[in-house]
């Protein structure tokens, strides 16, 4: 046999076993790929930490946990006004939950709408001095993360980044206004009594702007 036609043969069995080794290289690869796949419901806290997030699914399956917990917290108006102008810092931690710059505040309470500017009425509530002026958003724009904030169990590790977080804020008023405020005329609400549970940031004491979680007009 030549040495030419021994180095061919050679080089040709090598080509062979490079192919080989390549491909059993890549099943292992595919095999630990699949080994290491898990299958994520859509909608469940595994789908929001991968980034599969739905805005939609999100605030419908969140917004009545957000709901009940506000109710659950609630204290009556009067009271929190009370608590807040005798020791702010103590009423905070007493009622509130910590988020960032002032505490949120769940608040219930029944009151008079005045005039509204851009579906935000001022409440006059028997027994809150002048000097608080309560207001209410009522929409069509619901502004804030108070209802996110509100009860402390939602917390920004649960989101993949920031805009994940912002989103949720922003669903959870969504949801607000397809199952609370779409069941009401918001724009005729100036004069009536209206009783009502939602959330505020205590930022200024003496000016509340709450969101409602509830909203029944008498």
């Amino acid at each position: 046999m030549s040495s030419q036609s021994y180095t061919a043969k050679r080089g040709h069995k090598q080509s062979n076993t490079g192919r080989i080794a390549a491909s059993a290289a890549v099943l292992i690869v595919l095999a630990a790929m699949a080994f290491d796949t898990k299958i994520i419901r859509i909608g469940s806290s595994d789908d929001v930490k991968a980034g599969v997030f739905s805005a939609a699914d999100y605030g419908a399956t969140e917004f009545p946990k957000v709901k009940a917990g506000v109710e659950e917290r609630a204290v009556d108006a009067v009271t929190l006004a009370n608590a807040i102008a005798q020791d702010r810092p103590a009423a905070e931690k007493t009622y509130g939950v910590s988020a960032g710059t002032g505490a949120v505040m769940s608040v219930k309470l029944t009151g008079v709408f005045g005039e509204a500017k851009s579906g935000i009425y001022d409440v006059k509530v028997e027994g809150i001095p002048d000097t608080v002026r309560v207001r209410v958003q009522t929409g069509p724009a619901i502004n804030g993360t108070e209802l996110r904030d509100a009860t402390g169990t939602i917390a920004f590790g649960q989101f993949i980044n920031q805009i994940q977080y912002q989103d949720a804020g922003s669903a959870l008023n969504n949801q607000l206004k397809k199952d609370v405020l779409a069941q009401i005329d918001t724009s005729q609400l100036t004069g009536k009594t209206v009783s009502l549970t939602g959330a505020f940031k205590l930022i200024n004491p003496k000016n509340w702007l709450i969101t409602p979680v509830r909203l029944d007009v008498q």
